[in-house]
């Protein structure tokens, strides 16, 4: 029988021939994309002068192919939309001031992702914040009060995309960045600026706040979770730089997130993500295919809408147990090791040391 981990390699080179692209397949997304998102922010304009029984189920479903139009950006970061590198930036470009998100910037950070995710020692850019239990218990109180506002439901999902989209995706990250990057995120920025002036010029600056603003939260907030809850699942991957696997992290510690087929199609195939971070070449409508052929990936872990609501408690990497526990289960394994230091020390209390041998024995 083979190794496990060469079974595993090899899953690489049987997942290669989905890479290939399709050009029509992808002229046909950006019709079924980008059109119907036109269509439906216009009928949610529309909507409002009639009632808002009718605008809130059309701001969800814009929302919805707003969330499309980001897969779409997904795979141009990752140049497997189009076989053109050029074509790919300005799709991306196109794509990313639709979605608010400077292409050359995120390009950048989700290539990292991708190289880095599940390592304990490479963590910090594109991923959500992580801290091991042993590493929680040494963090000043500050550190830990950081940590446990990052990780609350409301902060992450409720602020996180006005603090990501509008704040942190306004701006340059830090450090040596290449020119192209930099002057991306300022003709991100600029075309942003030019689209909602003339929007709300056509439309009313009120109607356009009331139509873009919830739009633009809910998609940012479903954003995150479909990134949150792909990584942080119970019994994921991670493991230290010495010990880490680049085909382990894309297969154990990504999940497979089988979705309601419609759901599926709005959030382009992205709950295969065990096969896109193992090969992130395979564009969106050629994931399913390389999940259905290949069987070893079907053993990935599954996750349902149902059972993926329990990742929202999970909060801290064990890394005895391999897997993720909650601030309730830290404090149970706080106090039951503040209870085994107790009968520790109690115990040796009860030893003394004779002056003659200097051997311990009971008092």
């Amino acid at each position: 029988m083979k190794d496990q981990k060469k079974i595993i390699a090899e899953l690489k080179k049987e997942v290669a021939p989905f890479e290939v692209i399709d050009t029509k397949a992808s002229i046909i997304q950006i019709i079924n994309t980008l059109v119907p998102l036109a269509v439906l922010w216009y009928l949610t304009y529309l909507s409002l002068s009639v009632s808002w029984l009718l605008t809130i189920p059309l701001i969800v479903v814009t929302a919805g192919f707003v969330i499309r139009t980001f897969i779409l950006f997904h795979d141009c970061c990752h140049s497997s939309f189009f076989k053109s590198r050029r074509a790919n930036d300005i799709l991306g470009t196109i794509t990313g001031v639709l979605t608010m998100v400077p292409y050359r910037q995120w390009k950048h950070d989700h290539t990292v992702h991708h190289a880095t995710s599940g390592n304990l020692d490479k963590r910090g850019t594109g991923d959500m914040w992580v801290l091991t239990v042993e590493e929680y218990m040494e963090a000043p109180w500050w550190k830990k009060f950081a940590y446990r506002f990052y990780r609350n439901p409301f902060v992450t999902f409720g602020l996180g995309p006005i603090a990501i989209f509008m704040v942190k995706y306004r701006f340059n990250r830090r450090g040596p960045i290449k020119r192209k990057e930099r002057l991306n995120t300022y003709l991100t920025n600029a075309l942003i600026v030019l689209l909602h002036t003339a929007l709300a010029l056509a439309i009313g600056w009120q109607n356009f706040l009331m139509i873009q603003l919830p739009i633009f939260f809910l998609s940012g907030m479903l954003g995150i979770w479909l990134f949150y809850v792909q990584h942080q699942f119970e019994e994921t991957y991670f493991e230290h730089d010495e010990e880490w696997s680049y085909v382990q992290a894309a297969v154990e510690g990504s999940s497979y997130y089988k979705l309601p087929k419609v759901l599926q199609w709005i959030t382009g195939n992205i709950g295969f993500h065990h096969v896109h971070h193992l090969s992130p070449r395979v564009p969106n409508y050629n994931l399913e295919k390389a999940h259905e052929a290949t069987p070893p990936l079907q053993k990935a872990t599954t996750i349902t809408i149902r059972s993926s609501l329990k990742a929202i408690r999970f909060r801290l990497w064990d890394e005895d147990t391999k897997q993720f526990i909650s601030f309730r289960e830290y404090k149970r394994y706080k106090r039951k090791l503040a209870d085994m230091k107790l009968a520790a020390s109690a115990s040796q209390g009860n030893l003394a040391v004779s002056p003659r041998t200097g051997l311990q024995g009971s008092k």
